[in-house]
């Protein structure tokens, strides 16, 4: 009979061990979830300026993630989503320039620096990564607002792209309708993630 109940009892503790097991796994997959922020559709704008002609895009198609623990970011474009004023401008910009059949997305892989998850006011902070487009891969340091509504996030800020950086030829009957460099503007609004 002790036997019986010393058996019971190793029984009993496995159970409570599994299950607290179980329960702890619960709760950081769902920690992990909520420290996840996502915009599944963020804005890029680029703008060039030039005494003949100015050239505006946008992009509403640029998916972001944000690891809030860790303060990494993800984002991920599609060059061929960018809207022109002109058709021309669009066709110019994806066949000749960017070669979007060939290189068709763009990506940042980064870091906020000092990111602080816990802070309610906004936050003005370094963001390091690397920029790849057009097949070639930059180091940029870029300036972010981060603003900390609830419990989403609004990403925004401004930086400056030098075309000849990323190998993408102009020709010279057209170099004075082009900025050499082009100015870059982005906003995510990003919310919890779920899978």
């Amino acid at each position: 009979m002790p036997y019986f109940w010393t058996a019971l009892l190793l029984l009993a503790k496995r159970m409570i061990k599994h299950t607290f097991l179980c329960i702890s796994i619960l709760i950081f997959s769902h920690e992990l979830r909520a420290q996840k922020v996502i915009a599944r559709q963020g804005h890029v704008a680029f703008f060039s300026y030039t005494s003949v002609e100015n050239i505006k895009a946008e992009n509403n198609q640029v998916l972001g993630i944000v690891d809030l623990q860790h303060g990494d970011i993800a984002v991920s474009m599609l060059m061929n989503a960018f809207i022109f004023e002109k058709a021309l401008m669009r066709e110019h910009f994806n066949e000749s320039y960017v070669e979007s059949d060939i290189f068709p997305k763009a990506t940042f892989e980064g870091t906020i620096q000092d990111f602080d998850v816990n802070q309610q006011e906004d936050q003005t902070r370094i963001v390091k990564g690397n920029f790849s487009m057009h097949g070639v891969t930059k180091e940029l340091e870029i300036k972010a607002r981060i603003e900390h509504i609830n419990e989403n996030y609004i990403i925004s800020g401004t930086f400056e792209a030098v075309v000849k950086d990323y190998e993408i030829k102009i020709p010279p009957l057209l170099a004075g309708n082009i900025a050499k460099t082009v100015s870059v503007n982005f906003r995510f609004e990003c919310l919890p993630y779920e899978d």
